[in-house]
């Protein structure tokens, strides 16, 4: 294969991330090379795009060829894949399918480190999705009008750590909290879901801590939240939404804040410090 440095790849899921790229790559004269995914990608993001294929997922060595086809020599991963469709909308090629059959643990971390790597020995090196988008990073401190409370701060606390270890295991990047109880965890349903299923229920005054796992590799699955994370909030009347500030993607922040200002919720950016405290 030729490589053609002019150009980087992007594997896309749904939601704006995808466009997002494909717009800052261009920006930085670089041209646009997608592998768009049926169900999930959608036509704008498509359109936006230089080039195009359209895969179904699990569909591997269509990927790679049309890579080579098209001298790609770099790649990311951006946008969301809807996680459940694991049992029910994967169709592999032969390629996937013996790559499927490799994987022990098929957790968002061991499936996507395991088709990097099977990227990476075709020539395509998988690189940070946040290349050309580092202003996306969530911001460090009290985004909102309103503050945390003394009690909310031990609910975050508490939730920090409940979410870094679920993290570690590979589960999810999200709890629900309320009085120092965990009323939900991240798993294959996303956070919207959870938030969703834990606010209810919380009755109300529920605390979202979401973070990186312990050993996040920023190619890909980064923790992301938007104005759609604060309109699930809102629906069941949560109090507090605290993301590991640095780590995790922010989109719409003008919008998220405003709504979440409308709501009566906490936005609020936290760092670890290396003492494991948290800094507000």
């Amino acid at each position: 294969m030729v490589v053609d440095s002019t150009k980087i790849g992007i594997i896309a899921g749904s939601g704006q991330f995808p466009l997002l790229f494909i717009r800052a790559a261009r920006e930085a004269g670089r041209k646009t090379v997608l592998l768009a995914h049926r169900n999930e990608t959608s036509d704008e993001v498509a359109d936006a795009a230089d080039e195009v294929c359209w895969v179904k997922l699990g569909q591997l060595g269509k990927m790679i060829k049309f890579f080579h086809s098209q001298g790609v020599g770099e790649t990311v991963f951006v946008g969301a894949i809807t996680k459940t469709k694991i049992f029910r909308d994967i169709l592999p090629d032969l390629k996937g399918l013996t790559l499927w059959n490799k994987i022990d643990t098929r957790q968002d971390d061991a499936i996507l480190r395991a088709v990097a790597g099977v990227l990476e020995d075709e020539g395509i090196k998988v690189v940070e999705s946040t290349r050309y988008l580092g202003h996306l990073f969530f911001p460090h401190g009290v985004l909102t009008r309103k503050k945390p409370t003394e009690s909310q701060r031990l609910d975050i606390e508490f939730g920090w750590k409940n979410a870094r270890a679920i993290g570690g295991l590979d589960i999810g990047q999200c709890v629900v909290v309320r009085n120092r109880s965990v009323v939900a965890v991240e798993a294959i349903e996303g956070t919207d879901a959870t938030i969703a299923r834990g606010g209810t229920l919380a009755k109300e005054q529920a605390v979202v801590v979401k973070v990186k796992k312990p050993h996040q590799d920023f190619r890909f699955d980064l923790p992301a939240t938007g104005i759609k994370t604060i309109e699930t909030l809102a629906s069941v009347h949560g109090a507090v939404l605290a993301v590991e500030a640095g780590q995790s993607l922010l989109f719409d922040p003008d919008a998220m804040i405003q709504a979440a200002d409308k709501a009566g919720i906490v936005v609020v950016g936290i760092k670890e410090n290396h003492d494991g405290s948290l800094d507000y």
